[in-house]
């Protein structure tokens, strides 16, 4: 992984808003206006960033640090955190091969630099994944069929 950068999306970042909303279209259905809004709407005042991940120039992954996430919509409770790792995204062909991780790993870095103690997220794919990065079960949510954990990542 010697060729891979980290960009953090600014709004005036447009081609790279429009790719990162085409993949969380093709890949959750999430309509394009909604990422788009929600990308250039981030404010870095109250920490919130997104970062897109380059392989020698390529984009091949995304994700960030936000104050909304969808499940707040179901588990209003759930509003006590206020900085969630959201929308990690790899290409397909990346996945499986440390992208993601590595993505993860330079989101936890550069939310510390910013002086966040913790950031919280939910899964009910990765989990396996963010464990191995060090992420904690605060609690399980059963959402359909889906079993769904509310994980926790504290800095030191």
């Amino acid at each position: 992984m010697d060729n891979v950068q980290f960009h953090i999306v600014t709004p005036n970042d447009d081609e790279e808003i429009a790719l990162i909303a085409a993949w969380y279209l093709e890949e959750w259905g999430v309509p394009q206006e909604k990422t788009i809004s929600k990308l250039k709407n981030l404010n870095p005042a109250t920490n919130e960033f997104h970062v897109l991940m380059t392989l020698d120039g390529i984009p091949v992954a995304t994700g960030g640090v936000h104050h909304y996430v969808s499940l707040l919509d179901r588990e209003p409770r759930m509003r006590q955190y206020s900085h969630w790792l959201a929308l990690v995204y790899s290409i397909p062909e990346c996945r499986g091969k440390g992208f993601g991780a590595a993505l993860c790993e330079y989101i936890h870095a550069y939310a510390q630099t910013l002086g966040l103690e913790q950031i919280v997220l939910f899964t009910h794919t990765a989990e396996p994944l963010y464990k191995r990065l060090g992420w904690q079960v605060l609690e399980r949510l059963q959402e359909g069929d889906k079993d769904v954990a509310v994980m926790q990542k504290i800095f030191v």
